[in-house]
């Protein structure tokens, strides 16, 4: 046991590669924790991810996400794939842990070994997803799952960063909430490439889906090839109506991928993910640079204090940190 917990990267990696999920486990923490060796683990795994299948379901809490996810997950098994799951949320103020457990969600996925579930907390990162969840989304990716499910916090509709790691984008919306108008209202439309309308058995369903098919073909660009779908679902089942929608959801994500490989448009879906966790490598090197250099050195404060006084601005304290410590000279 003391072994285990002493080994080195190099065997964590083996381990995390051969699907070993308490090595996943322990990965995932370091990366959430940017713990020593992270960087050197993430080095190690990047050549064995970009193979799977990666979806992205954002939209308001209370949509239904969570059992649309769960439902996804069992359509992927039924079809023998494996699945991970990487679902962001509330961070416990405290801890910034995730305050919604995996097995509370997805009960009946936690005994499945071909599904691996990992709640994140959003440690007040905004956007919709954790600041970590690029690297763990690739630590699945890494593990052998086939699919990677991405469900975002669901605090609003800003989270259009799952447009820079998903695939495939799932906007989940429901009838009677207002959530159609606002998603026009803020430009949320533009990242779906599937308009899920859930809880389609409620009133006003009918009126929700035309307008927001109407919707879709009018912001259509004429040169579109992919025209995103409008999928009404029913994910729990009552005494009147079973669950609806969800095989032709997981049709129109197949159909997505589809698009993407045979049209080559994956390529572009993959830079700009890979453009999106360069900026945040870049972010993260820039700051260990600068907070290690103020370190110990009491500037820091006097910034700060000076800012509450009125004396100067962020903008110039970060003018005057970056050229103390980056070279700034133009590169030959």
């Amino acid at each position: 046991m003391g072994r285990r917990n002493n080994q080195s990267p190099d065997e964590l990696v083996q381990r995390l590669l051969r699907g070993d999920r308490r090595a996943v486990a322990r990965v995932i923490t370091m990366v959430e924790d940017q713990a020593e060796n992270t960087d050197y683990i993430m080095k190690m795994i990047f050549h064995h991810t970009g193979r799977s299948v990666i979806i992205g379901l954002t939209g308001s809490g209370g949509s239904g996400k969570s059992t649309l996810v769960d439902h996804l997950i069992g359509r992927f098994r039924a079809m023998d794939k494996t699945v991970g799951v990487v679902a962001v949320d509330p961070s416990s103020p405290f801890s910034g842990g995730a305050l919604l457990g995996d097995r509370i969600r997805f009960q009946s996925h936690s005994l499945d070994d071909g599904v691996y579930i990992r709640s994140m907390g959003s440690r007040g990162y905004l956007g919709g997803l954790a600041r970590a969840t690029a690297d763990v989304v690739r630590v699945m990716e890494a593990m052998g799952n086939e699919v990677v499910i991405i469900e975002t916090l669901g605090a609003g509709h800003d989270e259009v960063d799952i447009i820079h790691v998903a695939q495939t984008c799932l906007l989940v919306l429901t009838p009677g909430m207002g959530d159609d108008i606002q998603a026009m209202k803020a430009g949320i439309m533009e990242i779906a490439d599937i308009i899920v309308l859930n809880k389609a058995d409620l009133d006003g369903a009918n009126l929700c889906l035309r307008s927001l098919e109407a919707t879709v073909h009018y912001g259509l660009d004429d040169k579109a090839r992919w025209i995103p779908r409008v999928i009404p679902t029913v994910a729990c089942a009552s005494k009147s109506t079973g669950i609806k929608g969800v095989d032709e959801l997981v049709n129109a994500i197949m159909e997505h991928q589809k698009y993407l490989f045979e049209t080559r448009k994956i390529d572009e879906v993959m830079a700009k993910r890979i453009e999106q966790e360069l900026g945040l490598v870049f972010k993260d090197e820039v700051e260990k640079v600068v907070f290690a250099g103020l370190k110990g050195t009491g500037k820091k404060r006097k910034y700060i204090e000076s800012i509450r006084a009125g004396h100067t601005d962020p903008y110039s304290v970060v003018e005057e940190v970056l050229a103390m410590f980056l070279k700034t000279d133009k590169m030959e």
